[in-house]
């Protein structure tokens, strides 16, 4: 067995600004630890799971091989960063890499999407393949979603019986299923063959259209829109309905849901990760990771979901909620941060406040998915989580209210549904 997780590249993450400035979206902490971090750790607890690929096209930099080392030292496993030469695709990078995915005689592997937030039922989706299917099927990890937000997704058409997928249609136009594609999947070698196919059917089509100004590439190839939906009812390719949470990590305020999510999930997996109400300690309510190295008063109050970074200092009678402070950041005394992302080195001044509004999915929806909501509507900046760029600097008794703040700002008045370039 074997895991490719797909992390992208630096063109992309444009939602995810201005965080993604700093350091490449997949490194960014979510519940303490890098976004990545929860997938790589899935895949490790996988029995047999003998490499760990990541897979896109960022210029290798100093974050992302510190992150490789230490996650192998904390995993025993190995792992490789794989760096594609340009963007080629969900299915363009694994087929580019193929040798290497199948060096060693892999059998099945994953391929895991690194912008999602999930409790990865990746030992599930074997057990359902050796249930479903023959050895050869490949595996979609489905979940449902209201009849609405489906249509931002790909969505899937299952026989209630086989699980067989029937139909798939990438971002439909009209409604199709509430059974949407979680961007998990769990493919044998046999899966080159059909990205082959679209390889040199992309080719000819290309030899054929000689004006295209060659700026198109065979190589760009979407598993979603050109595999899947020519494997729908062909009876190889299934979907696994999974019951566990399951988010989109698009923008900035669907990182405090995804935190929110796997905060809720150390309960159970990482009792260690969440702060405990301790004499002398500051207030926690709620699920709150708070690094060893951070400073904190013993008047603040912090919690429901919020994640303190490393060295980060919080002053006296602090209230924080529904926020990821990132490293270095210090809150001064009597500060209120509310639904809000504070960059890494920012300062707040006393009695500041800053706040934004939360862009959660409808608590009554069972099936309801965080809206990936557009930065503007009718011209004006839509209301959503507050985010502090780095080295941000919040002057005493201000308040800051639904905004943007661009790094290396000094900021000297109050603001509101702004983004301060």
């Amino acid at each position: 067995l074997k895991a490719v997780i797909l992390i992208g590249g630096p063109q992309k993450g444009t939602r995810f600004r201005p965080l993604s400035f700093e350091v490449p979206k997949p490194l960014f902490p979510v519940a303490g630890v890098p976004m990545v971090q929860h997938h790589v750790e899935a895949c490790a607890k996988v029995p047999g799971m003998k490499e760990i690929l990541l897979m896109g096209f960022y210029q290798p930099n100093e974050a992302l091989s510190r992150f490789l080392v230490s996650a192998q030292q904390e995993f025993k496993i190995p792992i490789r960063y794989l760096q594609e030469y340009a963007a080629l695709g969900t299915g363009g990078g694994i087929y580019h890499f193929r040798d290497q995915i199948l060096s060693g005689g892999a059998e099945a592997f994953f391929v895991l999407n690194a912008d999602v937030c999930s409790e990865f039922p990746l030992q599930e989706m074997l057990e359902f393949r050796q249930q479903h299917g023959d050895a050869h099927s490949f595996v979609i990890l489905g979940t449902t979603a209201n009849r609405t937000q489906a249509l931002n997704y790909g969505c899937i058409v299952a026989n209630a019986d086989t699980q067989e997928v029937q139909h798939y249609v990438e971002k439909p136009s009209t409604f199709v299923s509430e059974i949407i594609n979680c961007g998990i999947y769990l493919f044998t070698p046999a899966i080159f063959q059909h990205i082959g196919e679209v390889f040199q059917r992309n080719q000819q089509e290309l030899a054929l259209e000689e004006s295209s100004n060659g700026w198109q590439r065979a190589e760009v190839i979407r598993l979603e829109q050109d595999v899947f939906t020519a494997l729908a009812g062909s009876g190889k390719l299934y979907v696994y309905q999974t019951d566990g949470f399951w988010s989109q990590i698009k923008s900035a305020g669907s990182a405090i849901y995804a935190s929110r999510l796997y905060l809720n999930q150390y309960s159970k997996s990482h009792p260690e990760r969440l702060a405990q109400n301790k004499p002398g300690g500051p207030v926690i309510r709620g699920n709150v990771y708070i690094h060893p190295t951070a400073s904190i008063d013993s008047t603040a109050v912090l919690g429901p979901n919020v994640s303190i970074g490393e060295g980060v200092t919080v002053g006296a009678g602090v209230r924080v909620r529904e926020s990821i402070v990132l490293h270095g950041a210090s809150l001064h005394d009597h500060t209120c941060v509310l639904n809000t992302i504070v960059g890494w080195d920012s300062t707040i001044g006393r009695w500041a406040r800053v706040e934004g509004t939360p862009s959660d999915p409808n608590p009554n929806d069972p099936y309801a998915k965080i809206d990936s909501e557009t930065l503007f509507r009718d011209g004006r900046l839509t209301p959503s989580i507050t985010i502090l760029g780095c080295s941000v600097t919040i002057p005493a008794e201000v308040v800051i209210l639904n905004s943007i703040v661009l790094p290396h700002k000094e900021l000297s008045r109050s603001y509101k549904n702004q983004i301060i370039l």
